[in-house]
């Protein structure tokens, strides 16, 4: 079994204990950003899996829209990530 060498973990145990690994992630061409792909994405900066610059690269977002998904998932939870929600969740 041969396994790609990478920076940083393979896994981390999230604080309600499941795990998360980069086969998690969303493929790195995801067009489409359901709220659940978004939030993966976020956890694994959070805690550590990937960086915010290898995330911002792997999936071509921009620093302001990154900011913007863990403000959601920070102030309201992960329920704020979805577009119908925008409205209700922004910011004034």
């Amino acid at each position: 079994m041969y396994l790609k060498r990478v920076d940083g973990p393979r896994q981390v145990t999230l604080p309600d204990g499941r795990i998360l690994t980069r086969a998690d992630l969303p493929a790195p061409d995801t067009r489409r950003w359901v709220a659940s792909r978004k939030a993966v994405v976020v956890r694994a900066v959070q805690h550590g899996l990937i960086s915010e610059k290898e995330a911002l690269e792997r999936y071509s977002l921009s620093e302001e829209e990154f900011a913007q998904w863990r403000n959601a998932v920070e102030t309201h939870g992960e329920k704020a990530l979805r577009v119908t929600a925008i409205q209700k969740y922004r910011q004034l």
